[in-house]
């Protein structure tokens, strides 16, 4: 599994940790099973709202607060599962060509990303309504979906020797705008809550940058440091929009504030200069006759406030959130803990800890559910895409299913089942207004 994951955390039986789209709940999965926590009282308590046995998972996302999770085991790393959990219910499954590396979820889509390809179905009815193929090579599954209906982009890598960015309007199925972010690979994508922003990172790691994903200009440059390359991880705006954080296979996780209000006053004075702007023309003047390099330096923006944490090496998933209407800093690593932290109002200081939790403890709180057999509600269950699991491509359902690919061929899903009383099941799941109980399907 390393090898076509690049996830050590696999093989090393460490936990899978994903925060939800707006940052309200966190799946955590382990070798036993897998785990959802509310995050809405997190300074002191970490309330598990559901658990159940399952076959080890190495991808799990759950659509904002619904009962809806989209879940792949190592055990069938084709086979992507989508669960009521509320009714602890499998609701559909679907089997790809190759490993699935990613599945993102918003209101409107589910994107699954292959190595090669990335297919794009109706969260509503889960069909395949488009099909990207012959990507760039992709082995780590870098793609990002942004949470809103209104700008539903799909971002992924158009190079693998160049830092480009292809964004994707998932909503008209057509591509939006190529950015060349970086001179070297792509390594973190991430969208702002609205989807009009998108943060970048590439391999070297040292800088980050923010562009519109609707015209492709950039709006930020930021420095996360100068003196090594490292390996960026996570990649998150907070909620609010206000905050970029980052996480690398360092120690240190850094803020930056997005100033958005100092471009608008510099636009606003028309190009006259205060006497609080006089730092920043006097750097503008000295830059002015050093080489470029030397002044992109200046230029861009340093961390707001950081997080020196106790070793490096640990994947860490981090996300900026207000919690009962304080801003706070969320770091979910996978050697299995949970930190919360403030967020100063001073630049340059250090965030303080607030709590440490142990997402391997058992909770008393707890819904310890185990689902011996689980029912299946039907909708479009034991799908095939792309030759997988024995089936052609090419086979029934291929227009039926609305999916048309990159190369203008149908990812030809073969549907073994379904009704219209598992489609309204499936329908209450995605909109989260299904009550709790036993399925009756």
């Amino acid at each position: 599994m390393m090898s076509l994951l690049g996830r050590p955390d696999v093989d090393a039986g460490e936990v899978f940790v994903n925060f939800n789209q707006n940052i309200t709940s966190l799946a955590v999965a382990t070798s036993g099973g897998y785990s959802l926590y509310s995050l809405g009282s997190v300074d002191s308590t970490l309330d598990k709202i559901y658990h159940t046995k399952s076959d080890e998972l190495f991808l799990i996302e759950r659509l904002f607060e619904s009962s809806l999770v989209a879940i792949v085991s190592q055990r069938a790393p084709r086979k992507l599962k989508v669960c009521h959990f509320k009714k602890q219910s499998e609701i559909c499954n679907y089997s790809y060509a190759n490993t699935i590396l990613a599945v993102k979820l918003n209101r409107e889509r589910l994107i699954v990303c292959l190595e090669e390809s990335l297919y794009i179905h109706n969260i509503q009815d889960m069909k395949v309504v488009h099909t990207i193929r012959d990507t760039p090579c992709n082995p780590q599954g870098l793609c990002a979906l942004s949470s809103s209906s209104e700008h539903c982009y799909l971002a992924y890598p158009g190079s693998v020797t160049a830092g480009e960015v292809q964004i994707f309007d998932a909503i008209n199925l057509h591509a939006k705008t190529m950015i060349p972010a970086h001179d070297t690979p792509l390594a973190a994508l991430a969208f702002s809550p609205s989807g009009t922003e998108i943060a970048t990172a590439s391999e070297r790691g040292t800088v980050i940058r923010v562009f519109s994903s609707q015209d492709g200009s950039r709006l930020f440059e930021l420095r996360r440091g100068l003196k090594r390359c490292v390996s960026i991880v996570s990649l998150s705006f907070s909620t609010c929009a206000e905050y970029l954080v980052s996480s690398s296979n360092t120690e240190t996780v850094h803020i930056f504030r997005l100033d958005r209000s100092a471009t608008e006053t510099a636009e606003g004075h028309g190009g006259k200069q205060s006497s609080d702007d006089w730092m920043g023309f006097l750097s503008k003047t000295v830059t002015s006759y050093l080489p470029t390099q030397v002044t992109d330096v200046f230029s861009q923006g340093r961390a707001f406030a950081s997080v020196s944490l106790p070793e490096a090496g640990v994947r860490r998933m981090c996300a900026i959130t207000t919690i009962q209407k304080q801003l706070r800093l969320l770091i979910a690593s996978q050697d299995g803990y949970l930190y919360v932290y403030s967020i100063p109002t001073v630049e340059g200081a250090e965030c303080q800890l607030i709590k440490r939790h142990d997402l391997r403890l058992e909770d008393h709180y707890a819904m310890d559910i185990k689902v011996d057999s689980p029912q299946t509600l039907g909708l479009n269950s034991g799908v095939s895409i792309g030759g997988a699991a024995g089936v052609p491509p090419g086979g029934t359902g291929g227009a039926g299913a609305g999916g048309s690919g990159g190369d203008g061929k149908s990812a030809a899903p073969v549907v073994g089942g379904g009704g219209d009383k598992a489609g309204g099941s499936y329908a209450s799941a995605v909109k989260g207004d299904e009550p709790a109980g036993p399925s009756s399907a």
